[in-house]
């Protein structure tokens, strides 16, 4: 499964943004998606997750209240609705798909996509 997200740009602070994570070569619906982001010097960070049917959804500390995952199986497409943008949220994403929400927000997901640049201006 090769996976790739996008949707990514340059917001002020206040805004919003649509991540989506879109599949080729194979489908999302069995695999638990999460979302993780990485600013220039930092480590990577644990955005959000969902498990296969939506029913477990997890976020991050830092975009809890903000952000909203959702999937659509039917499209195989997995989406990060994220709201009142601050210039911390500013990173490059990268949505990962994995056996299970615990095994993809502890970072062992088996798939990683190519990142897309959220920029946050103040």
């Amino acid at each position: 499964v090769q996976l790739q997200a996008f949707g990514g740009g340059l917001v002020q602070a206040g805004g919003s943004l649509r991540l989506s994570c879109a599949a080729s070569g194979g489908t999302l619906s069995g695999f638990a998606i999460g979302w993780f982001r990485q600013a220039p010097g930092k480590e990577r960070e644990f955005v959000a997750a969902i498990n296969w049917n939506s029913v477990r959804i997890y976020y991050g500390d830092s975009v809890k209240g903000r952000s909203t995952i959702s999937r659509d199986n039917a499209k195989n497409t997995v989406n990060l609705q994220m709201n009142s943008l601050k210039p911390e949220d500013t990173g490059v994403y990268y949505c990962a798909a994995g056996i299970g929400t615990e095994t993809v927000r502890t970072g062992r997901a088996e798939y990683w996509g190519q990142g897309t640049q959220v920029t946050v201006s103040s």
